[in-house]
């Protein structure tokens, strides 16, 4: 099971308390999840569509738990575009006809408004519905149920909600903003407008202010994870460097110290630089800190480096 679908799995089983919370996030699921159908004398019938069974038990005893209304859920079939017929999945409706109230409800949540006169279907966020802090959470849980989704942690950071309309997705990126310290953007793509995140403390604030607290131990475990990996490579690659380094040095000096045997001999050297040169030749992979403790009298590491050195620069003047 992917990391959306079980952050969706968590979010269903919360059951708000309080009337406003309630309302705000089936008001939000609907505005993103439900559709519209005539029902005939003008009158409308809801029907709310989703593959998560999770999610659709749980709408469906909010709404009656809200509305008081029972509604009909029916399993049908569902395949994502693109996809074969071996990759269709089962999709669950919940159905709220006229004699449930659907138009009462369309109402309530803020979809169905009146203009000079005349009923029209909204396509923002009604602010009356969000008006308070916990409302905001809660409407935000119901979009992410019906139309968000998430990257696993393990492979990257990126969390959207896909909206319908412009108006939609800017009235949502208002919303998330209003948060302290989150911050989201709207891209477009194809006919859709996608409000998203890509910062890992934004997506880990907003699995929390959702409700998702079991994701968040299971993000911020995965993110301790890579970053304990990210610091063993880095470790290991300023290591490997190092290492690269001081065999350079060693060869370079290696062949400083064989040049002037050929040309002049090590006892051309003064006395200091011959017993450094001759221990260099014999040990050629220790490091400079145990060429110096083979020193008599042992030297430091700096001593060594500069009669290396030395020896560099006579070799470079043969």
């Amino acid at each position: 099971m992917s990391f959306a679908s079980e952050t969706k799995n968590e979010l269903a089983r919360i059951e708000p308390e309080k009337k406003c919370c309630q309302l705000a996030e089936i008001s939000g699921f609907l505005r993103v999840a439900g559709s519209l159908r005539l029902a005939g004398g003008g009158k409308f019938r809801i029907v709310i569509t989703t593959e998560n069974p999770a999610i659709a038990r749980h709408y469906k005893k909010l709404i009656q738990e809200y509305f008081g209304i029972e509604t009909r859920l029916e399993i049908g079939e569902s395949a994502a575009v693109g996809k074969s017929r071996n990759s269709r999945h089962h999709a669950y409706g919940i159905t709220i006809d006229p004699e449930n109230r659907s138009e009462q409800i369309l109402r309530e949540t803020g979809i169905l408004l009146i203009k000079e006169g005349n009923n029209y279907i909204s396509d923002g966020i009604y602010s009356g519905i969000i008006k308070t802090k916990c409302c905001r959470k809660a409407y935000l849980r119901g979009l992410f149920m019906g139309t968000g989704t998430m990257s696993d942690p393990e492979k990257s950071y990126h969390l959207e909600f896909v909206c319908h309309s412009e108006t939609l997705a800017n009235d949502l990126k208002k919303m998330i903003n209003s948060f302290v310290d989150l911050s989201a953007k709207v891209a477009k793509r194809g006919n859709s407008y996608i409000v998203y995140m890509k910062k890992a403390d934004y997506i880990r604030d907003t699995l929390a202010i959702m409700g998702a607290s079991s994701q968040v131990f299971s993000m911020e475990e995965t993110r301790i994870k890579k970053s304990m990996i990210s610091d063993a490579k880095r470790i290991a690659n300023c290591d490997t460097a190092n290492l690269d380094r001081s065999v350079d040095a060693a060869m370079r000096q290696l062949d400083a110290i064989r040049k002037i045997e050929e040309t002049r001999g090590l006892a051309w050297l003064p006395e200091k630089l011959q017993e450094v040169a001759r221990l260099r030749a014999e040990n050629p992979y220790v490091s400079i800190s145990a060429l110096g403790e083979l020193c008599d009298p042992p030297l430091k590491k700096s001593g060594i480096n500069n009669r290396l050195k030395k020896i560099e620069e006579l070799a470079a003047k043969l």
